[in-house]
C-alpha cells in the first residue's frame, strides 16, 4: 500500500513538473498547469491515480497546511492596520455577494438551504492567487493591496466559521446544538490556556537549543496536534489548522515559524490544486462546456459589480476600485473546502459539485489574465471624466486659510512624507500633502497636517493644489509607474517646478528621469550606499575617500552597482540588500527602548542630536524633542511601525 501511494506521489510530481515547464515556456499561469496535471492524472483522465481515498488524503493535507500558514500570517497588529477594510469591506462584500448569488440560485429552482450554501461558495476569493499577484507587482503595501488584504482576511476567518456550521445548514447534525456549543466553549478554554502559557513556554525552551530541526518538529506538533484535538471533539480539521497557526502568530516566534514553513507553502498549495483537478469529470466538462463558461463569466461579472459597489462605500478612488474589483472576482480555494464538506452532508449533489468545481477552476485560471489587462483598463479610465459621486479621487477641497504659493507638494503621506512634512513645519516652509488613502488623510487632519485626499495622477487635482505656483514637488508613493505619470503631468502643467522622486528600485530611474524628474532617489540604492559606507568605515577606509566614492556613484546615476567592475565591492563580497534605512523624528522626550523598535524588527543605527551624530547607545539612551533616529529594516516592517505609532 505504501509503495502504491509513493508511486502516486512520484507520478503527481513528475506530471506537475512536466506541465509546469511547458506552461512556463508558453508563458501561461502555473495555476492552470496544476489543474491540468490533476485532470490528466485523475480517475476521469488517464487513470494514473485511481484511488479516491488517496486523493482525499493529499487534498486534506494540503488544506491543513494552507490554513495553518494563513493562521500563522494573521496577527492582531496586521489586522489592526487594515481593520477598516476588513470589517466594513469584508462584511459588505460577503453579505451582498452571498445574497445576490443565493437569490439567483433560488430563482432557478434550487432549495433555499442549498442556494444559501452556493452563495457562500461564490462569495470567497482566492487568497493564494491574489496575494501572489500583489507580491509580484510589489503592491502589497499600496492602498489597493491593503484593501484586498483586509477583505481576504475577513473572508478567511468567515470561511472557517461557515465550515463549522455547514452540517447545521444541511440539517444533518449528528450531535445536537448544545453539544456543539459545549465543545466549542471547551475548545476555546483549552486554546486560551495553551496559547497563553504552554505554547509560548514550549517555543521559548525549544528556541534555546538553537536546533532548526527541533524547532520545525515542535511547529508541526502544534499544527497537527491542534488539528487532531479539534477533530476529536467533533469540529473540522481545517478549523484546527487555522487555530494552530493563530496560536503561534501571537508569540515572538511567529516570524521564525513562518520563515521555516513558507518554503512548503507552494508545495502544499500545488498538491491541493492538483488534487482538485483530479476530482474533475472530463466528460462532464466537455458535455457542459457552454453552461460552465457562461456561469464562470456570470460569477466574475457579479463579483466585480458587487465589489465595485463596496469600494464606493469605502470611498476609494476609481483606479483602486477597478483593481480591487477585478482581483477579487474569482472563487477561492476555501470554497473547494466548503464544497467538499457540503457534498459530504448532502448540500450539494454530484452534478452541482462538478459544476461548481469547473466554474471555480475557470474563474481562478482567468485571474492572472485579468490582472495583466488592468493597466490598459485603468489607463483608459484615466482619460474619462466620471461622475463625482463615483470618482472619489476628485473629492478634494483646499481650505482658504492655506496660502499655496512657492510651496512644496508632497505626494504620499508614508514614512518619507511624514518626515518631510515635519521638516517643512520646523523651518516654516509652506507645504501641502495629497494622498489616496482616506484613513491616512483622516489621521493627518486630526493632527493638524495640511493633507488632502486626491489622486495626483489627475490634472484637476494638481491644479487644485496650485501646482502652477509650487516651487517643488516630492513624490513619495510606492508605485513607480504612478510616479512616472505624476511627473509627466506635473512638468506639463508647470515646467519650472523642481521634482524629486523616491522610487524603491534602481531599474525605474531612467524612466522617471525621462518623464521630467530633476532628482531621483532610489531607496534600494541609498540603502546599499548607507551599508556600503559603514562597511568601508569598519575597514578603516579614509572618510574623505568614502564620501568621494559615494559622490562618484551618485553622479554615475547608480550604474556602478549594476556592473561587476568594482574592485572594492568585489573584494568585500558586497551585495545588494532588501533593507531600507529611514528616519524617525522624535516628538516627545523618551528613551530609545520605549520606541519598541525590536517589536517591528527594526534596528537603530544612529541618532542625530542637533549637529551631532551618536553611534554608541543602548535602550536607556534619552531622546530629546526633534532628535532623529536612523533605523534599518524591511520596508513592510518600517511601514508597520508608522501605522501603529
Amino acid at each position: 500500500m505504501a509503495l502504491f501511494f509513493l508511486k502516486d506521489i512520484v507520478l503527481i510530481l513528475f506530471m506537475a513538473v512536466l506541465v509546469l515547464l511547458i506552461f512556463n515556456k508558453i508563458k501561461l499561469p502555473p495555476i492552470i498547469a496544476f489543474f491540468i496535471s490533476g485532470i490528466l492524472l485523475g480517475p476521469y483522465g488517464l487513470h494514473f491515480v485511481n484511488s479516491v481515498s488517496q486523493i482525499e488524503v493529499i487534498s486534506e493535507l494540503g488544506i491543513i497546511f494552507l490554513l495553518f500558514i494563513i493562521g500563522l500570517e494573521f496577527s492582531v497588529e496586521k489586522f489592526s492596520a487594515i481593520k477598516h477594510f476588513a470589517l466594513i469591506g469584508g462584511v459588505l462584500q460577503l453579505i451582498f455577494t452571498t445574497a445576490v448569488s443565493s437569490i439567483i440560485a433560488i430563482f432557478v429552482g434550487i432549495p433555499m438551504n442549498q442556494a444559501l450554501f452556493l452563495g457562500f461558495l461564490v462569495c470567497f476569493s482566492s487568497t493564494a492567487i491574489v496575494l501572489r499577484i500583489l507580491e509580484e507587482k510589489h503592491q502589497l503595501d499600496s492602498i489597493q493591496g491593503r484593501t484586498i488584504l483586509g477583505i481576504l482576511i475577513f473572508q478567511d476567518v468567515a470561511a472557517v466559521l461557515i465550515l463549522l456550521f455547514t452540517p447545521m445548514l444541511a440539517g444533518s447534525m449528528e450531535v445536537d446544538v448544545f453539544t456543539l456549543l459545549r465543545n466549542v466553549v471547551l475548545l476555546i478554554i483549552f486554546l486560551i490556556i495553551i496559547g497563553k502559557w504552554i505554547i509560548p513556554k514550549l517555543l521559548t525552551i525549544t528556541a534555546q537549543f538553537k536546533n532548526r530541526d527541533l524547532f520545525i518538529l515542535v511547529i508541526l506538533l502544534i499544527c497537527l496536534g491542534t488539528t487532531y484535538i479539534t477533530s476529536w471533539v467533533g469540529l473540522s480539521e481545517a478549523l484546527g489548522a487555522f487555530l494552530a497557526g493563530l496560536l503561534i502568530s501571537n508569540t515572538h516566534y511567529r516570524h521564525q515559524a513562518l520563515g521555516l514553513m513558507q518554503p512548503f507553502q507552494d508545495v502544499f498549495m500545488s498538491l491541493f490544486l492538483i488534487s482538485v483537478g483530479m476530482m474533475i469529470n472530463v466528460n462532464f466538462l466537455i458535455n457542459n462546456a457552454l453552461m460552465i463558461i457562461f456561469l464562470a463569466l456570470m460569477v466574475i461579472i457579479i463579483k466585480i459589480i458587487i465589489t465595485f459597489g463596496v469600494t464606493i462605500i469605502l470611498k476609494l478612488p476609481m483606479k483602486i476600485m477597478i483593481i480591487v474589483s477585478v482581483l477579487l472576482s474569482q472563487i477561492g480555494e476555501f470554497s473547494f473546502v466548503l464544497a467538499a464538506a457540503g457534498l459530504g452532508v448532502g448540500l450539494l449533489n454530484e452534478y452541482l459539485f462538478q459544476m461548481f468545481l469547473a466554474v471555480t477552476i475557470i474563474t481562478m485560471s482567468l485571474t492572472p489574465f485579468l490582472a495583466n489587462l488592468l493597466p490598459k483598463v485603468i489607463d483608459k479610465f484615466n482619460h474619462v471624466e466620471l461622475p463625482n459621486f463615483l470618482d472619489n479621487a476628485n473629492n478634494i477641497e483646499v481650505p482658504k486659510e492655506i496660502e499655496l504659493r512657492n510651496h512644496v507638494i508632497i505626494v504620499g503621506y508614508g514614512i518619507n512624507g511624514k518626515n518631510l512634512a515635519a521638516s517643512c513645519e520646523k523651518f516654516d516652509i509652506p507645504y501641502v500633502i495629497v494622498d489616496l488613502n482616506p484613513k491616512i488623510v483622516n489621521q493627518g487632519l486630526k493632527k493638524g497636517k495640511h493633507i488632502f485626499y486626491g489622486d495626483a495622477t489627475k490634472e484637476n487635482i494638481l491644479e487644485e493644489l496650485n501646482i502652477n505656483d509650487a516651487k517643488l514637488m516630492v513624490i513619495a508613493t510606492s508605485s513607480s509607474k504612478g510616479a512616472i505619470r505624476i511627473t509627466d503631468i506635473s512638468k506639463k502643467l508647470n515646467p519650472n517646478i523642481y521634482i524629486i522622486v523616491r522610487t524603491r528600485y534602481i531599474k525605474f530611474i531612467d524612466a522617471i528621469f525621462e518623464a521630467g524628474a530633476d532628482e531621483v532617489i532610489p531607496e534600494e540604492f541609498e540603502t546599499s550606499i548607507e551599508i556600503f559606507s559603514r562597511v568601508l568605515d569598519e575597514y578603516d577606509q579614509d572618510e574623505k575617500e568614502i564620501m568621494e566614492h559615494v559622490a562618484e556613484l551618485r553622479s554615475n546615476h547608480y550604474d556602478t552597482f549594476d556592473t561587476n567592475d568594482s574592485n572594492i565591492l568585489s573584494s568585500l563580497n558586497f551585495t545588494k540588500t532588501d533593507l531600507d534605512v529611514d528616519s524617525i523624528i522624535i516628538s516627545k522626550e523618551t528613551t530609545l527602548g520605549k520606541l519598541n523598535l525590536s517589536k517591528y524588527n527594526l534596528k537603530p543605527i544612529a541618532i542625530m542630536h542637533g549637529m551631532d551624530t551618536i553611534n554608541n547607545f543602548d535602550d536607556t539612551y534619552e531622546l530629546s524633542l526633534e532628535d532623529v533616529v536612523l533605523v534599518s529594516g524591511f520596508p513592510e516592517d518600517i511601514d508597520k511601525y508608522y501605522e501603529c505609532n
